[in-house]
């Protein structure tokens, strides 16, 4: 029969197996957040820099038709 130290040690090994997926999992929640959250600041910074640009080659470009 298994010595009580025996179970207790493999349960709290497979408790630990699931907290780190679970830690994984926060980890790349945190990492998407992060990497939303700069690709908003770098839109709203140059949102209007990168559109007078597009309104100035489109007013180059000659009409067709």
């Amino acid at each position: 029969m298994y010595a009580l130290s025996t179970i207790l040690a493999y349960f709290a090994t497979a408790q630990n197996r699931r907290d780190e997926k679970g830690a994984t999992a926060v980890e790349y929640g945190l990492l998407v957040a992060l990497i939303a959250a700069v690709i908003v600041t770098i839109v709203v910074t140059l949102g209007g820099q990168i559109n007078a640009a597009f309104t100035k080659i489109s007013g180059n470009l000659p009409a067709l038709g």
